[in-house]
């Protein structure tokens, strides 16, 4: 049954998208993941295609699009793989800070770069002795006439190697917590930024996470994002949709695991006969499946409500943390009922149980999810 959420017109961009993805992204995955990043020609070939930030405003080269393509998009990307998180990330996290905080100049400057795929985006939130606690970050923004004068590290930065502007979290007032924390966007070829290494992961292969090192980086004042002291305000605010994100993939993921192991399961032979006319298996692919079902109903919810414009974080952190820790669940059982072939790379439930468990942990750990409901409550 389509979410109620999804019109004619979603169904349409979906054909389109997932007929690109076969012929520009499925066959070459594995490769991608050898090699350790996705091309930046893939995403150039996704802004000639209209899959890059759709809902920028058409002035700016957009769409004008409703999140409901979002969730299309992060659905069938993760259907080829989970290392395309990043296209996810500047589409929906990245791109609309911009939209929402940006000075029309800054906008024109910056977004229809965005949608054709010339500059790919990234925001460095994390910092080596800070990750979910944003008010410790120690990344500082001191002004000096017209510029800014960066210092810091980030760590662990989707899109940090192909990033042409990377939204930085810092602090403009070192003596202040939260209410310090600014908003900058620094540029490729900003003077004093430079990449730290590329990180090696367990999962995400071809998912480009890198460090980027700031060393009196001067950043002009014209690239603040929105006002100065805001920032956490603006993550805050922002973060309901990231969150939607990664239970989108979540759901997605689970599901794609589970067709997979209840399809093999079919095919192999144990004792004489296929492993699914095993009753413990049936039962297990059944729990499984009602497991998936109730959490992609849920998410459906949220994604409605949200494109209707309502305050749901408490619902947002109950589908991120719930849907993920479901999704690493899955992961293990069908694994499991692969056998030893799940554990061998040519089996892709091998890649994807690798690929899932970072999905509790960022864009907030599951841990975070349950404090803000704990708070909800009144706890």
């Amino acid at each position: 049954m389509s979410a109620r959420y999804l019109q004619e017109e979603h169904h349409i961009f979906r054909d389109a998208l997932r007929k690109f993805l076969e012929k520009e992204a499925y066959p070459f995955y594995s490769q991608w993941e050898k090699e350790g990043i996705i091309p930046r020609a893939l995403w150039e070939k996704m802004g000639r295609n209209g899959f890059l930030a759709p809902m920028t405003d058409e002035v700016y080269g957009g769409c004008n699009a409703d999140f409901g393509y979002s969730a299309v998009m992060n659905e069938e990307l993760e259907k080829v793989g989970s290392s395309l998180v990043g296209i996810g990330l500047h589409n929906d996290i990245v791109v609309p800070y911009l939209v929402h905080y940006g000075t029309e100049e800054q906008k024109k400057r910056w977004l229809p770069k965005c949608v054709t795929g010339e500059y790919i985006t990234a925001i460095a939130m994390t910092e080596p002795g800070a990750g979910s606690d944003l008010a410790g970050i120690r990344t500082t923004a001191r002004k000096e006439g017209d510029h800014y004068i960066v210092n810091g590290e980030k760590t662990f930065i989707t899109n940090g190697i192909h990033a042409d502007l990377v939204v930085v979290v810092c602090k403009t007032d070192p003596k202040a917590s939260h209410k310090g924390i600014s908003l900058l966007v620094i540029e490729r070829g900003t003077e004093g930024f430079k990449r730290g290494k590329k990180l090696e992961k367990i999962g995400l292969h071809s998912q480009d996470t890198a460090e980027l090192l700031f060393e009196d980086a001067q950043v002009p004042t014209a690239n603040l994002l929105g006002e100065e002291g805001k920032g956490f305000y603006y993550l805050m605010q922002q973060l309901q949709q990231e969150r939607l994100v990664v239970a989108i993939a979540a759901k997605t993921a689970a599901r794609v695991m589970f067709e997979q192991t209840r399809g093999y399961v079919k095919q192999r032979k144990a004792f004489g006969k296929s492993i699914s006319d095993f009753q413990t298996v049936q039962f297990r692919l059944a729990e499984m499946l009602t497991e998936i079902e109730i959490g992609s109903t849920f998410v459906d919810e949220c994604i409605f409500a949200h494109m209707n414009g309502e305050n749901v974080v408490t619902k947002v952190s109950m589908a991120k943390w719930w849907l993920t820790d479901l999704a690493k669940k899955v992961a293990a059982e069908c694994m499991q009922l692969h056998g030893g072939y799940g554990y061998m790379e040519e089996y892709e439930i091998a890649r994807r149980y690798r690929d899932i468990p970072v999905s509790s942990i960022y864009a907030g750990t599951n841990e975070v999810m349950k404090m803000i409901i704990a708070k909800d409550m009144g706890l």
